[in-house]
């Protein structure tokens, strides 16, 4: 079989997973082959080697496996890091977390940072690529903090990041300017599609409203007299988040995603307990 052919056939066989099968089955076939798209294009007359093994690959695919987990990698803010599955896929909105947190760092020198939920690591390795901050990351899913550490040693920051097995901020201690974190905000029960139900559910629910977690990190943060806190947040949770911030003395500024929905918030400790 043809490469041109074997495109052809595995995009008729997901096609109605997705927007753009052609797509998918390119960046499947250029994993396989360990080639580039221009190599693609060039030889698309050429026999396909190993093909089963290529449409072994399609088959994770219609069977719902996101395209990341096949691969092991994702892209996110012009980097390309290891993703595996169990630990949650970088998603794009989340560049404007990192974004709104690199506003707050440049007005400190040598911030103290704490990421609660740092998942792949993403938004950590960020963060010390582009200031000079000390950052301390936190997770209850041991898998992730490997793949964490992971990404930080690809990238060359592992000893600006401090890893620690825990939930929230129990076991990070001393005085933070800023905590930042994407957690589960999903409310239980909220329909998904099957490649998102794929990817690990703790990462993903936050509780029977959704907003639970993100009340607790609010909560914690006032306890500890965190400067700033940046957080994303569920597209309908802005009244809530509004008032538990405002309960907790921190004053907020509310931003959108690309596609015009709210996403999150940056908050301003008013003053120390």
């Amino acid at each position: 079989m043809r490469i041109d052919e074997a495109l052809k056939e595995a995009s008729a066989q997901i096609s109605s997973l997705c927007e753009n099968p052609a797509r998918v089955a390119k960046i499947l076939l250029m994993h396989h082959l360990g080639v580039s798209i221009e190599w693609v294009f060039l030889n698309l007359s050429k026999e396909l080697e190993a093909k089963d093994e290529y449409f072994a690959l399609i088959d994770r695919f219609a069977s719902c496996e996101p395209l990341e987990y096949i691969t092991g990698k994702a892209g996110f803010y012009g980097l390309e890091f290891l993703v595996e599955n169990g630990v949650l896929i970088p998603r794009p909105e989340t560049e404007i977390l990192v974004e709104k947190s690199l506003e707050i760092l440049r007005e400190f020198n040598a911030p103290k940072v704490c990421e609660i939920g740092v998942g792949s690591g993403i938004v950590s390795v960020c963060l010390a690529l582009n200031s000079d901050a000390l950052i301390t990351a936190t997770d209850i899913n041991e898998k992730a903090l490997r793949l964490a550490h992971k990404n930080a040693v690809k990238f060359g920051v592992e000893k600006r990041i401090n890893f620690i097995h825990c939930a929230y901020m129990d076991e990070a201690w001393g005085e933070f300017d800023l905590v930042v974190s994407n957690p589960p905000y999903i409310a239980d029960g909220y329909k998904l599609s099957k490649f998102v139900l794929n990817e690990p559910h703790e990462a993903l629910f936050g509780g029977k409203n959704g907003d639970e977690i993100l009340k607790n990190i609010i909560l914690q943060a006032r306890n500890r007299n965190v400067k700033n806190l940046v957080c994303e947040m569920g597209y309908d949770q802005k009244e809530s988040m509004a008032k538990a911030l405002e309960i907790n003395r921190f004053e907020a500024k509310f931003y959108k995603d690309l596609a015009g929905f709210d996403r999150g918030f940056v908050a301003k400790f008013k003053y120390q307990i």
